[in-house]
Formats: C-alpha cells, structure tokens, sequence
C-alpha cells in the first residue's frame, strides 16, 4: 500500500529470502555492508553457528543495507551489523549483542526451546540455507590483514579453520594473521599440526616465511641495541642483517625495507647477497600482490637496474 515500484521489489525479495522459510524455520537475519570491518569479522560466525544449527530448522539470510536501504529502514537499523532472528515473519529476538559463538548458540538454543520451528535444512534456492561463500570470507580476512586489524583477521581464519582446515588459502591466511597479531607462538603449533601435504602448498609455504622471521622478534630495548650497532656499522653486513630481521618482526616494515635496501646497494656487483635474500623473502612473507611488497620491489629494482 502506496508502495513505490522499487519499494515494492524491494518486499517482494524480503518476502522470499526471509518472511517465507521463516514460517516454519527461524531465520538469522543479517544487516551488513561491504565496507562494514565488524560486519566482515562477525560474518564467520554467523555462517558457521547457522550451517551447525541447520538440521535444527536455522537459516540464515545476509541483507545489504547498501542495496535494501528500504527493508534497513523498516526495520529502523541505525548501525550495522544488526542482527535480528525471525520467526513466522516476526523478530523474536536481537541478537545483534551476540557476537561469540557460545553466545549466539546459547540464544538460539533457547529460542529453539521456546518456539515451534520444524527441524531440517530447508531445501529453497530462494529462503533457504545460504552455504559459506568460502572464497568471500577468505577475502573478509585478507583484506583485515591488509588493513592492519591482524585481530580480528586472526579471529576470521580461525573460524574458517574449523571449517575447512585443509584449504591452503584458509591454513595461510591464519597463520599470517596470528604473526601479524603477535601470536607466533600460536602459529607455530598450528602450522606444526598441518598435514605435510598441506604445508608443502605454495600459500603455506609463503606464511611460513612469514613464521620464520617473526621468530627473530626481540623486545624494545633489543631492538633498540640493534638499531645502534647498525648504524655505527653501516660496513658490518651481519650488523645490518640482523637489525633489519628484528626490525621486521617488530613490525617496522619500511625500516628494515630501507636497511636491506642500503645493504644491498653498498655491496652491488658483488654477487647474491645476504640482504637481497632476506628481502626477498621478507616480500614472500608478506605476498608479492601487497601494496607493500610492490612498493618496495620498485625500489630494489630501480637498485639493480636503474
């Protein structure tokens, strides 16, 4: 009623992705946006906790408030991500404080108590289980990462972990978040539990590098030493080295780019040199398509060839 065209579509999609399976199953609705950073590290959850509680009669149903800003404003969504159950086309709960996986079970376990949802999958294209996009979340993560909240990447491949653990994508991109976030030790034993198979995968290979010079990591005033010698040695190769290895596993990226980078130039001619080795694998232990990683591959080629 006094519905736009548009407006009009806009219920009629509703209807089928949520207000129809929701007669008989309890729908997780999710108001979400591409550019969203919460919405990308919950979406794991919520795809896991949903795909487990699936022969319970829990379908899950993802809207973007981007494109369904008329179904966002019915439904008064002022932040995202929102997050609401439905059952027989009503919200029944917000579970949009539910951002753990124990919570969110725990709500639904006692929605499932209280109402009369018929257990099963449901077998629609249209308002039934939406299957994990792997690829999707996979990027979720790796843009994270990219974005420097190594936390909450971490966070979103250890999800997809206990999804597919024998993806080479997923065992890289958690075991690059959990060293970006400071957990080597955690990395370790997860890359020490993967199958050989997998770690001969060149993704895991690449992260690995990333493990094996975050090993290197000193505390503050190390570091710091470290940074003296090789500046009162800027002659001492060894000195340079191992400054530039801690300086990396600390963090500072651009400082331990720029210490190779002299390295390497005070000893051009001389052959393959220690430095280049070390910066070349730091570029495998970032990846070769980080912004990074090109950057700085200019500047050494610009080095070596003018």
């Amino acid at each position: 009623m006094g519905l736009n065209l548009d407006e009009q579509k806009a219920v009629d999609r509703f209807r089928k992705q949520v207000v129809e399976p929701s007669q008989t199953k309890l729908v997780i609705v999710d108001f979400w946006a591409e550019w969203c950073g919460p919405c990308k590290a919950l979406a794991p959850v919520l795809e896991k906790v949903a795909a487990e509680y699936a022969d319970k009669g829990v379908v899950l149903a993802k809207i973007d408030v981007d494109e369904e800003k008329f179904i966002a404003s019915q439904f008064q969504v002022q932040s995202i991500p929102t997050v609401y159950a439905m059952f027989q086309g009503q919200p029944v709960a917000d579970l949009t404080p539910m951002r753990s996986e124990s919570q969110l079970k725990q709500a639904l376990d006692q929605l499932l108590q209280q109402l009369p949802v018929k257990a099963g999958a449901a077998d629609d294209a249209n308002g039934g289980q939406q299957q994990p996009d792997l690829d999707q979340l996979v990027g979720m993560g790796e843009q994270l990462l990219a974005e420097g909240d190594a936390e909450r990447a971490a966070s979103v491949f250890m999800q997809l972990s206990q999804m597919a653990p024998d993806k080479p994508e997923v065992a890289s991109g958690l075991i690059r978040a959990l060293v970006a976030a400071g957990q080597a030790d955690t990395a370790k034993q997860a890359y020490d539990a993967m199958p050989q198979d997998l770690k001969d995968d060149p993704l895991v290979v690449q992260a690995h590098s990333a493990l094996e010079l975050a090993g290197t990591q000193v505390d503050q005033g190390e570091l710091d030493n470290l940074r003296q010698a090789a500046a009162e040695s800027p002659a001492d190769a060894e000195a340079q080295l191992a400054f530039a290895e801690a300086a990396f596993a600390a963090g500072e990226r651009d400082e331990a780019a720029e210490v190779l980078l002299r390295s390497i130039a005070a000893r051009e001619g001389e052959g393959e040199s220690p430095a280049k080795a070390k910066l070349l694998q730091m570029f495998e232990a970032v990846g070769l398509e980080d912004p990074w990683v090109s950057t700085q591959r200019r500047k050494l080629s610009l080095l070596l060839f003018g």
